[in-house]
């Protein structure tokens, strides 16, 4: 098949979405398939490369300031008479395409897709489902989002979030009734978004899924200790993502924190970057055992997971969250909190232990259970090993192209 993906963010970008069309995409190709995927440029200007075995065409685009690109490291904060002032903009800032029709239509016209598949509502995405339907080309979407994952960090009144909340949820589901398909990675994400109004559109739950040959149990190389810091042999809590507010990993820390009371010889690694690392490396600082990475992009990504005992985070807007399933693929017991759609990976009792979203009393303790209890971590690990099983990317990729021979055909009951 000639294969479209269009998408707001695409690899070396630190996301899930990026990601996730990455993986797809190298995947698709792999298996044969003619791919190409549409996404903003990252220097303005537009230009077409071959990324890992894929077409990849990046429309021009404009630099948004306030928010880092997720690419380069995040500059420290500039000083002040000795403090840190608050970083408003970014030198290298998140690039959005504002008014792709006209490159869109250019390069639809030369690939000649037979299926396009859309990640993110934004103006690409919008642009390259308005061009598929004039044409008669099949349309699925993938929706990664909810609505309350974008307000979660926007600071206004609960009325107003409610509000903005139901507007998008609205503007979701009008988006989607314009595709032939439409996936989410989950049941509870389709729950959340489509209970109480459903659309006339086939609706099916897909893995996001990772890469079970990358991600593996075991002990970590010795040069990675020492490479990184990490203290060999000493409990780890571990997390991994983007260091953002809205991921709430200062939570985590605060959790640490009291669990390092009662088991003082643990430690925490934090692996990422985001706009809310340096604040917490200043605030956290005088905290024992913690370390920050920053952002991990080579091959270390996959032995650092195996340093941890534990993968612990406190975000309340996963759609499914593809660093908890690369953790129970290394063989790591979660810890979560019971928001979003975590439930279907994190299971209490199971694999980990889901915990009321702003807990910290209640995250420490789960982290003092599992760090002190070693046969508790050895069962849940074995719990996560299988859990991981059911979202190995193979199969992701053999529901994606069953859904696009179906759209093909025309046969979506």
């Amino acid at each position: 098949m000639k294969i479209v993906i269009a998408t707001a963010v695409y690899h070396p970008q630190i996301n899930g979405v990026a990601v996730f069309s990455h993986n797809l995409a190298v995947g698709l190709t792999g298996r044969g398939n003619e791919v190409m995927v549409i996404c903003p440029s990252q220097t303005g200007h537009s230009y077409t490369r071959t990324v890992d075995g894929v077409k990849t065409v990046y429309l021009k685009s404009v630099d948004v300031k306030v928010y880092p690109d997720q690419i380069h490291a995040v500059p420290e904060r500039k000083k002040m008479f000795g403090k840190k002032l608050p970083k408003l903009f970014y030198r290298k800032g998140f690039r959005v395409s504002v008014f792709p029709a006209l490159e869109v239509r250019k390069v639809l016209d030369e690939f000649q897709p037979d299926v396009v598949h859309v990640q993110v509502s934004d103006p690409i995405g919008l642009s390259v489902v308005s061009y598929a339907r004039k044409r008669g080309i099949p349309v699925v979407t993938t929706e990664h989002n909810q609505p309350e994952v974008l307000t979660e960090s926007l600071k206004m009144p609960g009325v107003m979030k409610k509000g903005a909340n139901l507007v998008l949820n609205a503007y979701f589901r009008n988006r989607q009734s314009k595709s032939d398909f439409v996936t989410m990675p989950t049941e509870q994400a389709i729950r959340n978004l489509l209970e109480k109004h459903p659309i006339n559109v086939p609706v099916a739950a897909v893995s996001n899924g990772v890469d079970l040959s990358r991600f593996k149990p075991g002990k970590p190389a010795s040069v990675i200790y020492q490479k990184y810091g990490i203290l060999q042999g000493i409990p780890t809590v571990l997390y991994v993502g983007r260091v953002d507010p809205e991921k709430k990993v200062g939570l985590v820390i605060e959790a640490f924190k009291k669990a390092r009371m009662k088991l003082p010889k643990i430690q925490m690694v934090v692996v990422g970057d985001g706009v809310d690392r340096t604040r917490l490396e200043t605030k956290y600082k005088e905290v024992e055992g913690l370390k920050f990475l920053g952002r991990v992009v080579s091959d270390d990504l996959y032995e650092l997971y195996k340093t941890g005992s534990v993968f612990a985070t406190a975000s309340e807007i996963e759609t499914q969250g593809i660093v908890l399933i690369e953790a129970a693929a290394s063989g790591l017991p979660l810890i979560a909190v019971n928001k979003g759609a975590v439930s279907e990976v994190c299971r209490t009792g199971e694999n980990g232990f889901l915990c009321q979203p702003g807990d910290v009393d209640e995250i420490a303790e789960a982290m003092v259970k599992l760090l002190s209890d070693e046969s508790l971590r050895q069962k849940y690990a074995k719990k996560s090993l299988e859990i991981a099983h059911e979202h190995d990317f193979g199969q992701t990729l053999d529901r994606f192209t069953n859904i696009y021979n179906r759209v093909l055909n025309h046969n979506i009951q």
